[in-house]
């Protein structure tokens, strides 16, 4: 047997043992001691819940730790899982017609939460949330509990934060003697100095798809300080600001982009980093694995973490709730789901899945070093000062979101092929009033 094999079995072997040694405070502990099901109640014993989540590392991870709720609580957890796009489908499907049984489920809020609390499908969380002292609402960052709150019911419970950031090349940065870019100014001339299409390498990535490409480019829109609409409820896209947002962003990409860039979305976009053909590459700051797991980047050991750069308005990326818990307004069993969510959104489960890596939406975790242990000391810092500040939303906050995406990613197209941007956003400001006012 070889060395590299007797060492890579030790190393297997090494690693099972430290997961293991992970576990075993949590799954040998009574009920009664374990530190994350304290203060679960056993009133709704004998209940069994149907719970639908995402195929997302948040589900993953508290799979680990449901075992403790339902030993703790004496309910049994029925749990279904499917991807993003099949679960809001199978959600509105269910949720239209009546049918749903599920009792709780993960969802997008800035993606169908207006649609579902418009429509009467999710239930109103706003007494339970005051009334838990202990539990403290107050501990979830504003922009996340913004996120979840529309005409003063709260239809949710943030479980997953994300915020925008700069992926760089630390080891390009230095050869050419730069630090990581402050202002979006000094952004654009980082990517010009470092653009090398000869060599393969350019100078920045990000995401160019007509849809996909409008959450990133909100915290563009938000810096040069324009937004979606104005405070009358119109279309924001007829502003000097934003057209020089759109400008901005289209020139980067066509000056500094790899070709195709149209036809990105972030694993498209991510793809070109990993494979060592970018300097820079911005986008959500929950993707960060994909930059630092060796096994996915062949450049995961040069990356390095910047805040998003400031603008004309400031540094104003976005900090958001990407997901969060609702419950079934036709459930049968909302208290006993509310003693579900509320575990689940609990201190200390929150820290415990923070320290896996899951950006999660309480201050006191994000204050705490415990709470930055299960991230690079480097991103550990960026997310931090970020999850302090930001704007709560990164696309048009409106309840048919995917038809709002597409008319105010139209322009991001134009702007990134070089053509008459004047034009295009005249169109698409026009075609935005008109949505806008059916929308209501």
């Amino acid at each position: 047997m070889s060395k590299r094999l007797v060492f890579k079995m030790f190393s297997l072997a090494l690693a099972a043992a430290f997961a293991l040694a992970a576990l075993l405070p949590i799954t040998s502990l009574t009920a009664q001691d374990n530190p994350l099901t304290a203060g679960v109640s056993n009133k709704f014993a004998g209940t069994e819940l149907r719970l639908i989540f995402a195929n997302h590392p948040w589900n993953n991870t508290i799979q680990r730790l449901i075992p403790d709720f339902e030993k703790a609580s004496g309910m049994s957890l029925r749990i279904e899982s499917y991807f993003e796009d099949q679960l809001s489908q199978k959600l509105q499907v269910g949720l239209t017609s009546g049918t749903s049984t599920a009792d709780a489920f993960m969802f997008r809020p800035l993606q169908e939460g207006r649609l579902f609390a418009k429509n009467g499908w999710l239930f109103d969380l706003k007494a339970f949330a005051e009334a838990e002292k202990d539990w403290n609402w107050e501990d979830f960052q504003e922009a996340a509990r913004g996120t979840v709150t529309f005409e003063g019911v709260v239809f949710g419970v943030p479980i997953v934060t994300e915020r925008q950031v700069v992926y760089y090349r630390k080891d390009l940065f230095a050869a050419k003697g730069l630090s990581a870019p402050t202002t979006l100014e000094e952004l654009e001339a980082a990517a010009k100095a470092l653009n090398d299409p000869a060599n393969g390498v350019f100078g920045i990535v990000m995401r160019g798809q007509r849809a996909a490409a409008v959450t990133q480019f909100s915290s563009f829109l938000y810096s040069f300080g324009a937004d979606w609409t104005k405070e009358d409820g119109s279309s924001g896209l007829d502003t000097p600001e934003a057209r020089a947002a759109y400008e901005f962003y289209g020139r980067l990409l066509r000056e500094y982009g790899p070709q195709g860039t149209t036809n990105m979305s972030w694993p498209q976009a991510v793809a070109v980093l990993q494979q060592g053909k970018a300097a820079m590459w911005i986008d959500a700051d929950s993707l960060f694995l994909n930059a630092t797991d060796p096994t996915r980047s062949t450049v995961a050991a040069e990356i390095g973490f910047a805040p998003f750069p400031a603008g004309p308005a400031g540094a104003r990326q976005y900090n958001i709730t990407s997901w969060a818990l609702g419950i079934n307004e036709l459930s049968e069993n909302k208290e006993a789901a509310w003693e579900f969510v509320k575990w689940a959104t609990s201190a200390p489960v929150v820290m415990a899945l923070q320290k896996s890596g899951n950006p999660g939406p309480r201050i006191s975790v994000w204050e705490s070093p415990e709470g930055l242990s299960g991230f690079p000391t480097e991103y550990a810092e960026v997310a931090k000062l970020q999850s302090t500040r930001g704007v709560g939303y990164d696309r048009p906050r409106v309840i048919s979101v995917g038809r709002a995406r597409d008319i105010v990613g139209a322009p991001i197209v134009v702007a990134i092929e070089g053509g008459n941007l004047e034009a295009a956003l005249k169109e698409a400001h026009e075609q935005f009033n008109a949505f806008l006012k059916e929308d209501r």
